[in-house]
């Protein structure tokens, strides 16, 4: 969401961060403690104030918070107060459901085990072996989505039936905002046929989109096996035919090859929420996509 300003509550919320900061860094002490305790005399001033119209609104319509907390910028207002109608766990677990239809694309599927001290310990289950969404990635995917719905996080530990899930460089390791922490990036509303793959242009990346029973899959668009388009196709049930070689892929078991099992299509992380479609774009450069 973005607010009146342009501004996404997150841009806001590290400005201010980074103000904060400044004001820490203050050579005079004197200057600096005063400063700081102003800001926590507003803050507190506004939360309190905040807190006393949630009461009036339960007592009127016990559902009115819950309805204000799904606007992205009341809801951070509302963490950064303890109000927060909805509890973490009630959170996470939506995060999951958002996300669990990419997972299930990969043999995969996710179970919120606890949260304890601010941690979240989440289990992957039945991860393809060979897959090219690794562990490691659909970890990502999940932080990503958690995040968005409960940045009130201290962290998230992920492990699988083996062992712990290691981390990459840029993965969420707390609750504060970060490179890798909220980078989905706004499609919009498709309406996609039953069957039918659709090419997208995200921020120069090109992605195809397609429809099986009801749920939606990305993929970067290219055979991995000959480089050709596969734009303008429709599914065979869920296999993708590449126009140039005949290549089969599944399209709903992460893009594997039917003809070459070595060979995938490069899947890419894709939420939908209230019908608005967003994706975690892969880290390349827009010219590497072309």
């Amino acid at each position: 969401m973005v607010g009146r300003t342009g501004t996404r509550p997150d841009d806001r919320a590290a400005r201010l961060d980074a103000m904060l900061a400044r004001i820490e860094s203050f050579p005079e002490p004197e200057l600096r403690d005063q400063a700081l305790g102003a800001i926590q005399e507003l803050l507190a001033f506004y939360g309190d104030g905040l807190g006393r119209a949630l009461a009036i609104l339960v007592a009127r319509d016990p559902t009115l918070p819950a309805a204000l907390a799904e606007d992205e910028l009341v809801a951070h207002i509302l963490l950064l107060h303890g109000l927060h109608p909805v509890p973490v766990e009630e959170r996470v677990g939506q995060a999951l459901d958002r996300v669990r239809p990419y997972l299930h694309s990969h043999g995969g599927d996710v179970d919120l085990l606890e949260i304890v001290d601010g941690v979240a310990r989440v289990r992957l289950r039945g991860t393809c072996r060979g897959c090219p969404a690794s562990a490691v990635t659909l970890r990502l995917a999940i932080e990503r989505a958690v995040h968005e719905l409960a940045p009130d996080l201290d962290g998230i530990e992920a492990v699988t039936d083996d062992a712990p899930v290691p981390r990459e460089p840029g993965i969420l390791a707390n609750g504060a905002a970060g490179a890798a922490a909220g980078d989905w990036t706004t499609v919009g509303r498709l309406e996609l046929p039953r069957g039918e793959a659709r090419l997208c242009r995200v921020e120069g990346v090109s992605l195809l989109v397609l429809d099986l029973d009801g749920t939606l899959y990305a993929y970067r668009d290219g055979c991995p096996r000959c480089g050709t388009s596969l734009a303008g196709n429709r599914l065979a049930g869920q296999v993708l035919v590449c126009p140039g070689c005949g290549s089969r892929y599944d399209a709903r078991l992460a893009g594997r090859c039917l003809d070459a099992p070595e060979h995938y299509l490069e899947p890419v992380p894709l939420l939908v929420d209230a019908g608005i479609v967003r994706v975690a774009l892969p880290t390349v450069t827009p010219e590497a996509a072309s």
